[in-house]
């Protein structure tokens, strides 16, 4: 009908991974904590009194910078409350990029960064990763406005040194937004660039390591003069009242944060293991999952077959990705299943 603009009317949408409306379900597919939240969160929940809902909220969440500040050993003032990870990434392609100022960032990747782009009518330039899934030099020479690294990767879960991408932050001209959604589950993060660098932004997510994705709640990491411009972009009011405190209380159970992320850690470890012995080449993962290659076989049939069994991974039809399964380490049960349906599977 033509009411939109033509960059909207070409672009395909960003397809988020399958829900399954079935409770007896094996779900494996998007990356969720198999476990629940912190028993905190359901306290703060319970308590949320009628005033607090009534009220707009805290533009700011300074409950959550408070917290996250002390957790992430920086000043409240850097930090910003989002949306979940995918806010930041909008505001940042709204402040940073347009027509004359490109994005950039290595494939294969996160696959709403190409679409984010398009909205945004920006150039993207993508810098293919090799097999191992190295940081491309050439990612340092795009002249880019913004620069995105995920880290861990998703879907490949490769992770890239905290010194790399310091030089890398370094010999660029523009912003780097390192995407650290799934940086719960590996050995080290990025913070500490923050302190060195003028230019880096880390993009922070409480749906994985804190089994929040049904709140939509994330945060960044910038010093304060790219936390001030972020925010003119933003949402007047970007997070609300029950996610602001929820997120609150999370983040400050560390105990029972290190608990649930040392769970799927070892669980991970038994899977990595298990597919391997089933035919699949699985590299070491530092996210919460695992992406496998079947020697043999079509992934795309592997996984219609496992869906018949209401067991669902995901599989990209995209180039490099073809041939191989997403699978999210779910708890041990949920884990059992899916190797016992694919022993079948493979075995016909």
């Amino acid at each position: 009908m033509g009411y939109f603009r033509d960059n909207i009317e070409k672009v395909e949408g960003y397809e988020p991974g399958f829900q399954p409306k079935e409770a007896d379900v094996v779900k494996l597919n998007t990356n969720e904590n198999p476990y629940p939240p912190s028993p905190v969160v359901m306290e703060v929940l319970a308590g949320m009194g009628v005033e607090r809902l009534r009220r707009y909220p805290d533009p700011v969440g300074d409950e959550f910078r408070q917290a996250a500040a002390q957790v992430n050993g920086v000043p409240p003032d850097h930090i910003m409350c989002c949306n979940g990870g995918d806010d930041l990434l909008t505001i940042a392609y709204r402040a940073f990029c347009d027509e004359n100022r490109p994005v950039a960032y290595p494939v294969p990747t996160y696959s709403l960064y190409p679409v984010l782009a398009k909205l945004q009518s920006c150039e993207a330039i993508e810098v293919p990763f090799d097999d191992e899934f190295n940081l491309p030099a050439k990612l340092a020479g795009t002249g880019a406005a913004l620069t995105i690294v995920c880290n861990p990767n998703a879907p490949s879960g490769s992770f890239v040194s905290v010194g790399e991408l310091a030089s890398l932050a370094d010999e660029l001209d523009g912003v780097l937004l390192i995407d650290e959604a799934y940086v719960d589950f590996a050995r080290e993060n990025c913070t500490r660039l923050v302190n060195d660098l003028d230019n880096v932004i880390i993009l922070r997510s409480m749906s994985k390591g804190y089994s929040l994705a049904g709140i939509r709640f994330g945060y960044a990491i910038a010093r304060p003069d790219l936390i001030t411009g972020l925010m003119k972009v933003k949402d007047s009011y970007n997070v609300d009242a029950v996610a602001i405190a929820v997120a609150a209380a999370a983040i400050k159970d560390r105990e029972y944060f290190k608990e649930s992320i040392e769970k799927v850690k070892a669980e991970r470890g038994r899977m990595t293991g298990q597919l391997r012995n089933l035919g699949f080449d699985v590299p070491q993962s530092r996210s919460n999952f695992v992406l496998a290659k079947y020697r043999n076989g079509n992934a795309a049939k592997v996984y219609e077959e496992l869906t018949k069994q209401n067991i669902y991974v995901r599989h990209f039809a995209y180039p490099r990705l073809e041939d191989k399964l997403r699978i999210t380490i779910g708890t041990a049960e949920q884990n059992d299943k899916l190797l016992s349906a694919l022993k079948v599977i493979l075995s016909k």
